[in-house]
């Protein structure tokens, strides 16, 4: 099901370009957020939230060879929020949740590249007696290699919209931010909402926290490409293992074609 909707967006993508005018494909240009969580050697074939470590190095790879223009997502807000016009390939980088694979696999092959990127933390998981989630002493060795940002994904990984007392929300929202700044010793400006789901008063709280911009997964339609509080974010697993699938996603149309399939 997924690879035929995957053929359906690609075979779209191949017809606006095929016949539509340069000029209305230029308006409908959205850099590409990509969005990973876990990278290691060999992720289970059925994990969606996995890529493989020579599937990463590949797509990083193939960024830095045709030259994209690879920004952190809060410079791309600022150039949003500025008007300003946004350089051709520009795409951006993200982790969620904060898997110790970020470190282990993800980071060497970045610095190789000298691409950066933004993990997002959950912060009561930082240091987790399974090992599976980044502690703090590889956060901050990440944060002092000038390469690595870093955002809030809240206290827990349960999503907002599922959490029934607003003054949790807001605890959720505010107390992460509080927590991040404190261990980097720096101010923490962006924020990813947990699975990506939001409504308009956790928006509102994040803004109310002092954030700068806040990304989520596909929030759709009715939320224009220039909201820089419901930035929209390309989800990179196992079937971007094509390169031409992974070249299709980052693009900058993608986002368009994916929304016009809805229609």
């Amino acid at each position: 099901m997924r690879k035929s909707r995957r053929i359906i967006i690609v075979l779209g993508v191949l017809f606006v370009v095929a016949f539509s005018s340069a000029a209305y494909l230029r308006t409908k240009y959205i850099p590409a957020i990509l969005m990973y969580h876990s990278v290691c050697p060999n992720p289970a074939p059925k994990n969606l939230l996995a890529v493989s470590v020579s599937s990463f190095e590949r797509q990083m790879r193939f960024l830095k060879e045709r030259r994209y223009n690879v920004i952190t997502i809060e410079s791309l807000a600022d150039l949003i929020r500025q008007k300003k016009k946004i350089p051709p390939k520009s795409i951006a980088i993200t982790f969620d949740d904060g898997y110790k694979d970020n470190y282990t696999y993800a980071f060497p092959i970045l610095k190789k590249y000298k691409l950066p990127a933004t993990i997002f933390i959950i912060t009561n998981e930082v240091g987790r007696p399974d090992g599976s989630r980044l502690n703090w002493e590889e956060i901050l060795a990440m944060r002092d290699s000038g390469l690595i940002s870093f955002g809030s994904h809240c206290l827990g990984p349960e999503p907002l919209t599922k959490i029934k007392s607003q003054e949790e929300v807001k605890r959720q929202i505010f107390a992460s931010k509080a927590v991040l700044e404190e261990k980097l010793g720096r101010k923490v400006n962006i924020f990813s909402y947990p699975e990506g789901r939001f409504n308009a008063i956790i928006k509102q709280l994040v803004i109310d926290a002092g954030y700068q911009a806040a990304v989520a997964t596909n929030p759709g339609k009715r939320f224009p490409s220039d909201d820089i509080f419901a930035l929209k974010r390309l989800r990179i697993s196992a079937n971007c293992n094509n390169p031409f699938v992974f070249w299709i996603e980052t693009s900058g149309y993608y986002n368009f074609m994916r929304e016009y399939k809805r229609k």
